[in-house]
C-alpha cells in the first residue's frame, strides 16, 4: 500500500505537535508514517504572496490535509484558514486533529471553514491519525467521528 501524500496545517503556536508527528515517523517503535508534503525548510520571507505560492504548491502535491486544531486555530486566517481553503479547492480529504484530545468536532476550537464539509475529527494520537490517513474518505457534508469500536480495535480505551 502506498503512503498518502499529506499536508499538515497548523497554527504557529502548535508547531511542536507537528514536530512530534515527524518524530513518530522517525521512530521505528511507532507504526506511523505518511508522505509529508509540508514545507521542508522555513521560508525566509515576509512576502505573503510568495509564501502562499510555495504553500499552494505543497498542498497541490497532497491528497490528504490534516488540520491540527488547537486553542487559537479558529482565529488564524492569514495562513491557517487559507491553507484549508486551498486543500478544499484541491479536493483533499480533510482530517481535523483535536489537540485537546476530543474525538469529535469542537465548536469552541474548530475553524468554521472545516465544519459541515464532510471532514472527520479525531484526537492527536499516532494510531488514530494513521488509521484516518489510510481509511477515511470524505463525505459531502456534515462532520464525522469514529465510534468507540474503532478506537478499541486500535488499542485505545
Amino acid at each position: 500500500m502506498s503512503l498518502a501524500r499529506t499536508f499538515v496545517g497548523f497554527s504557529s503556536t502548535d508547531i511542536n505537535y507537528y514536530r512530534l508527528m515527524t518524530a513518530w515517523k522517525a521512530n521505528t517503535n511507532i507504526d506511523f508514517n505518511f508522505v509529508d508534503c509540508q514545507l521542508q525548510t522555513s521560508i525566509n520571507s515576509e512576502n505573503e504572496v510568495y509564501i502562499k505560492k510555495l504553500c499552494r504548491e505543497r498542498i497541490g502535491m497532497a491528497s490528504k490535509f490534516i488540520q491540527l486544531i488547537g486553542q487559537d486555530t479558529k482565529h488564524k486566517y492569514k495562513y491557517v484558514r487559507w491553507e484549508a481553503e486551498v486543500a478544499m479547492e484541491k479536493g483533499c480529504i480533510i482530517i481535523g486533529v483535536n489537540l485537546n484530545g476530543s474525538r469529535k468536532m469542537e465548536q469552541d476550537t474548530c475553524p468554521p471553514i472545516l465544519r459541515d464539509i464532510g471532514a472527520i475529527f479525531i484526537p492527536f494520537s499516532p494510531y488514530i491519525i494513521k488509521y484516518s490517513i489510510e481509511n477515511y474518505s470524505m463525505n459531502s457534508k456534515g462532520w464525522f467521528y469514529y465510534e468507540d469500536e474503532i478506537y478499541k480495535g486500535l488499542g485505545y480505551e
